[in-house]
């Protein structure tokens, strides 16, 4: 069962008094959405292209389109820019969005990424970050007959896509009318130190020698350069929270997503719950809104659990309970929750 409760900053007099409570009732929620949503994947198609990354070497994008867009029939397009968690690369992440980019007639491009090091584990490097700010440009001129409309590009990302969503926001606002960052790592400081606590039964020993852990703490040594005494600006860069103050100032749109069961990123709390707070104190009238529930991590990125509510955020899918796989109900609540 999904449940989720929002926080929503508002400007000047609204945000003193209409501060909004969303609770979603979702018991039935996944088998509603797979009627809705999950069916009929067939009615969008995924073009695969090839683009130079900000290091020289050739990666794969994905981009999922409406099944009847083409050469002769191709209005513009709002586009999401959907970059992928640590476990996953660019395809697998497209196939999350399921048919819902025929549903709100939109395009989603979704790039395999390239770190300083790791060819997947780009943990928010700058020169990801700047890749995925040229997607939109690098779709385009892999298929010259596809028009973007440049006016309604978002971001949205889970895990460390999400983490990377909100370092897009923080570094080409320009670019961006909105941006959803869901599960997301916001100090990667305090993550590699806490990766010392991720589960690893006799099945991953075996498989490893040793607990995960401790290879996912190599791994990021390698892509970041050394461990976080030994290199914290490097880990501050690639670090949401140390970029509070642009992302506030921005004035992109943000929805911040986060669970309080998350057993992968642990310890929300320190993460995407404190970015929301910081960033509201920075700056009370950004347009913040913050999703708490209680799911598996990145669980809710799906086109048949909470994706949907993501996306009517940004315009791109209709907000009415009978478009959407889940009721839900609006009530008071006082500011500061």
């Amino acid at each position: 069962m999904f449940t989720l409760s929002s926080h929503i900053s508002l400007g000047g007099a609204l945000r003193r008094t209409a501060l909004v409570l969303i609770v979603l009732v979702a018991g039935t929620a996944a088998a509603t959405a797979s009627q809705s949503y999950g069916a009929g994947v067939a009615s969008v198609r995924t073009l695969t292209f090839t683009y130079t990354s900000h290091d020289g070497v050739s990666r794969l994008a994905y981009v999922v389109l409406p099944s009847w867009y083409g050469p002769a029939k191709n209005p513009a397009m709002p586009v999401v820019i959907s970059p992928h968690g640590r476990n996953a690369n660019g395809l697998s992440n497209s196939k999350y969005f399921g048919n819902l980019p025929a549903i709100g007639q939109f395009a989603v491009i979704s790039p395999d990424g390239m770190g300083r090091k790791d060819t997947y584990k780009s943990y928010g490097y700058k020169g990801q970050i700047d890749d995925l700010a040229r997607m939109p440009e690098l779709a385009e001129a892999a298929f010259p007959w596809l028009r973007l409309d440049h006016d309604r590009v978002y971001a949205l990302g889970s895990s460390m896509g999400g983490q990377e969503t909100a370092l897009l926001v923080a570094q080409h606002p320009e670019l961006l009318a909105g941006a959803a960052a869901m599960d997301s790592v916001t100090d990667l400081t305090r993550r590699y130190r806490q990766l010392l606590t991720v589960p690893c039964d006799r099945k991953c020993l075996k498989e490893w020698g040793k607990p995960y852990g401790y290879i996912l703490q190599a791994a990021m040594r390698r892509e970041v350069g050394g461990s976080p005494i030994e290199n914290p600006q490097g880990y501050a860069l690639r670090s949401p929270l140390s970029q509070a103050q642009a992302i506030a100032d921005s004035g992109v749109p943000l929805q911040i997503w986060w669970s309080t069961k998350d057993k992968i990123v642990v310890d929300q709390k320190h993460q995407s719950a404190r970015l929301f707070q910081v960033l509201r104190g920075l700056n009370p009238n950004a347009p913040i809104s913050a999703y708490e529930g209680q799911w598996k991590h990145s669980s809710e990125m799906r086109s048949t659990a909470l994706l949907p509510i993501a996306l009517a955020g940004f315009g791109l899918l209709p907000p009415n309970t009978k478009a959407l796989p889940h009721t839900v109900h609006f009530a008071p609540a006082p500011v500061g929750l």
